[in-house]
């Protein structure tokens, strides 16, 4: 029977429990660290078979030709009925890892045409391993230190023009209590860009539709507070009001904001069936995901004139720089305009 390694079950139960990360980023680093073990271990070969080991998680971002390159899912360092010595030995073989050694993994990723943005993040899963093991006193010098981070394609987040994103909201029946249900969680999706992740966390008494107000529980259990405008506010009230008057509300979630048909909490897959159905009704891009919304609320806004950190806050991003990549696509618009109405553009 599998285990995950003991360093391995350390360092992601601190990820956990002192970094408040959720079970599926904890899963992530797992894999990465699970792969990069067997890199130690067996070189190129024994790295790909724990890839293709590794199950898919709905929404990674695949690499053409791995079934797992993301790394996304999976379990963690897997110590199948080892012996004490194997197990002494694969800690050996992570903690005396060097940079050389950090090295040649990049480029084995990269000669497997990994994405660099995969890269990127298999490297960041070692930064933070490795820097673990230095605090703890497990390692006395980090071998990730002196290796920088691959240059990554810059790649504008795709969103919506008005006209779309009122078309879709449009899409719902907000005569049935589902449609109502939908056409609320549109209406928030883009009136406060939360991730679907908070989306399905929210609970009935997040919102103050006096004050204009939502609390959103963000990564790492953070909360903010957002505003929401009064379409949203709208269609989350009717909404709460056809449920409570619905005959199998008794047995619902009365706790969450959204729920199912069965009266419990929907999940992010839920978010994302339900918004596929109404890009097809719509006749839109059938490759918009909920993000999309969220990428569509910081460049409408961003568009509009609002203040950069302000949406960062709105956002709930910890770095400017994360929410920098917008103004790439503000800048667009402005190039777009200036050639299309400058008489000698």
């Amino acid at each position: 029977m599998s285990q995950e390694h003991p360093l391995v079950t350390e360092f992601l139960n601190y990820l956990r429990y002192e970094r408040h990360f959720s079970p599926h980023t904890g899963k992530c680093y797992a894999a990465d660290l699970h792969q990069f073990s067997q890199f130690l271990i067996g070189g190129a070969e024994a790295a790909m078979n724990a890839a293709s080991a590794a199950p898919r998680t709905a929404g990674a971002s695949q690499t053409p030709g791995h079934p797992a390159a993301s790394g996304a899912g999976g379990t963690a360092v897997a110590v199948a009925t080892q012996t004490g010595t194997q197990t002494d030995m694969l800690r050996q073989k992570l903690l005396e890892a060097d940079a050389n050694q950090i090295r040649a993994f990049l480029s084995f990723l990269n000669e497997r045409e990994y994405s660099k943005a995969t890269a990127a993040r298999k490297l960041a899963t070692l930064r933070s391993f490795y820097k673990f093991c230095l605090r703890r006193g497990h390692i006395q010098t980090n071998p990730v230190a002196t290796i920088r981070t691959p240059k990554q394609e810059k790649r504008l987040p795709k969103f919506l023009d008005l006209e779309q994103i009122q078309k879709l909201l449009r899409t719902p029946d907000e005569a049935t209590l589902l449609g109502a249900r939908d056409r609320a969680m549109l209406e928030t999706l883009y009136s406060t860009g939360v991730r679907v992740s908070e989306l399905v966390a929210l609970n009935v008494n997040d919102l103050n539709g006096e004050a204009g107000q939502l609390r959103i529980r963000g990564k790492g259990r953070k909360e903010r507070i957002s505003p929401i405008g009064p379409t949203a506010v709208a269609a989350i009230r009717r909404y709460i009001e056809m449920r409570k008057s619905d005959p199998r509300n008794g047995a619902s979630d009365q706790d969450a904001m959204f729920v199912n048909k069965h009266g419990q909490r929907l999940s992010t897959r839920s978010v994302r069936r339900k918004l596929d159905k109404y890009l097809a009704a719509a006749g839109l891009d059938p490759s918009i995901s909920p993000h999309t919304l969220r990428h569509t609320f910081a460049t409408h806004m961003l568009n509009n004139g609002a203040d950069l950190r302000s949406v960062q806050e709105l956002l709930g991003h910890q770095s400017l720089s994360t929410t920098q990549v917008y103004t790439h696509v503000t800048t667009a618009q402005l190039k777009k305009d200036y050639d299309e109405n400058h008489p000698r553009a």
